[in-house]
């Protein structure tokens, strides 16, 4: 399924720039074409990064506890937005077969 329009709380990947195959939190659409994203680590709240929709990959899975803060206007933490991609960006190391030895 492919998504074609941001909402505030999705989740994307970049596609292009050096922060390539970064998975970011969408937190605010801007009319000409671009959205700011964060995520927590390197793009903070305080200094979201600004992308150009062509640049990214919309996901259709939704960081719903963000999205829900972000809509009614309450602070959204940093370390939310970290743990809610933690998963994306820093995958576990797949297990290594140990019982084998």
């Amino acid at each position: 399924m492919k998504i074609k329009e941001p909402t505030i709380g999705g989740i994307c990947q970049s596609l292009q720039g050096r922060d390539k195959d970064r998975f970011y939190i969408i937190s605010e659409i801007s009319a000409e074409g671009a959205v700011m994203v964060v995520d927590g680590n390197f793009k903070k709240f305080c200094s979201p990064k600004k992308k150009n929709l062509r640049h990214l990959r919309l996901l259709p899975e939704k960081a719903e506890a963000i999205a829900a803060k972000l809509a009614e206007g309450a602070k959204v933490y940093d370390s939310e937005v970290y743990s809610a991609l933690k998963d994306y960006n820093y995958p576990k190391p797949a297990e290594s077969g140990e019982e084998n030895k």
